[in-house]
């Protein structure tokens, strides 16, 4: 029987997912897997099970590992931004 990850473990796991989401410079994908991330992660509250739990978890490490290296390939090649994103510092591709 394995033991399932802390809360801490968790918590930190999510804060560092929803970083790499808010990472993404396109508006969609910035969205999507903002939504995503917290609904993985929703589920993951509501198990019981250790062992799932713990599977879920693995999971998600493995899908951070490449949401991060997206994440990086979108801010290359990021558009412009869109008419319904608000207006930040962050700095795209089309910026001089």
């Amino acid at each position: 029987m394995t033991t399932p990850p802390s809360r801490k473990a968790i918590l930190s796991l999510y804060t560092s997912t929803l970083r790499t989401a808010k990472s993404f410079s396109s508006y969609n994908f910035r969205n999507y897997f903002v939504s995503r991330t917290q609904d993985t992660f929703r589920g993951m509250q509501a198990e019981q099970d250790p062992a799932k739990l713990s599977q879920a978890y693995n999971e998600a490490v493995k899908e951070l590992a490449v949401l991060r290296r997206s994440a990086v390939v979108n801010q290359l090649y990021g558009g412009s931004r869109l008419a319904v994103e608000e207006h930040s510092n962050i700095r795209t591709r089309g910026d001089t």
